[in-house]
């Protein structure tokens, strides 16, 4: 895929740095304090009704649904041109009237968050090895070093050590590495933890697992219906389209967050397993209803440069 990776589009589509949309937004105070960004609500609903479809929907029927969801019109546009300039969304017109297709990007962004969306939150198979990472990347080199630790982050590692990063899983870096250029910058090694070295002592140093552990259960106090005052009354609200939207893109940032580690290496009654369960519950119940609304309420027409399943990668 050209261009930059997956992991670098969900980054930006969470980074306050680069939203400027933030003030026609409403912010969200059950997820992790930092509220759901237009875009990741957008690929949220793109992923969801869009994808390998082969159909392109109406800005206006975007902008309708992100209404419901608290997103003002100028928020909603100005993200669509955003994406648009990022090569995620391209303008197909039919008359006067303006659709949004998905680009073979978009495809491949889209297609790596249902991955993850229907992933286990933990590995209950693990065999007790690491995949470490070792590498220096010149001060000269500074974007490419930010991209890589975004980009392994994503990948499920984390820092140990200053140049030292880890993953509990067999992870090929290959790819990442050498679309950076920083092959012979780094080294990879396979082991296990021995002699005095505890396994969930470096999972516990390597990635903050009380706030992980803290989103999850945000996430089940709002949506199991714990949630009270302003939150609760927002989602109670919301039309099942809404609420699918909503629950998708609150999940995504929470799992973006977590590396899904092994059981062995988690504390004991690790919410994310419960929160899982009830996030599959809830989507179960709100694909039919969202489906039927989705039906009624966006206006979609064939899309001949939609990307083709064969295409993707």
């Amino acid at each position: 895929m050209e261009g930059r990776a997956p992991e670098d589009v969900i980054e930006d589509a969470d980074d306050d740095a680069i939203d400027d949309t933030r003030d026609d937004t409403r912010e969200d105070p059950g997820d992790n304090g930092q509220g759901v960004r237009t875009e990741t609500l957008l690929l949220a609903l793109l992923g969801d009704q869009l994808l390998d479809r082969g159909v392109a929907v109406s800005t206006s029927s975007i902008i309708a649904v992100l209404h419901r969801l608290g997103v003002g019109e100028h928020a909603t546009r100005a993200t669509v041109s955003r994406m648009t300039r990022r090569d995620l969304l391209r303008s197909v017109r039919q008359g006067r009237q303006v659709f949004l297709g998905l680009t073979p990007r978009a495809v491949a962004v889209l297609r790596d968050g249902r991955r993850r969306l229907e992933a286990e939150i933990v590995d209950r198979d693990w065999d007790g090895r690491w995949t470490m990472l070792a590498f220096s990347v010149p001060e000269t080199r500074r974007a490419d070093r930010h991209a890589l630790r975004t980009r392994l982050g994503w990948a499920g590692f984390a820092r140990l050590r200053s140049g030292v990063w880890v993953s509990p899983r067999a992870a090929d870096v290959s790819r990442i590495l050498a679309e950076l250029d920083l092959l012979d910058h780094a080294e990879v090694f396979r082991a296990e933890a021995t002699l005095w070295t505890d396994p969930a002592r470096i999972a516990q140093e390597a990635w903050d697992l009380p706030a992980i552990a803290a989103g999850y259960r945000r996430f089940l106090d709002r949506w199991s219906g714990g949630a009270s005052g302003d939150a609760s009354a927002e989602l109670d609200a919301l039309d099942d389209l809404s609420r699918r939207t909503r629950l998708t893109a609150e999940w995504l940032l929470l799992i973006r967050r977590d590396p899904r580690l092994p059981r062995a290496l988690l504390p004991a009654e690790w919410p994310g397993i419960r929160a899982q369960e009830l996030f599959r519950s809830l989507q179960s119940q709100l694909v039919g209803p969202a489906e039927e609304l989705a039906a009624a309420g966006l206006a979609t027409i064939p899309d001949a440069q939609a990307p083709r399943s064969s295409a993707i990668v």
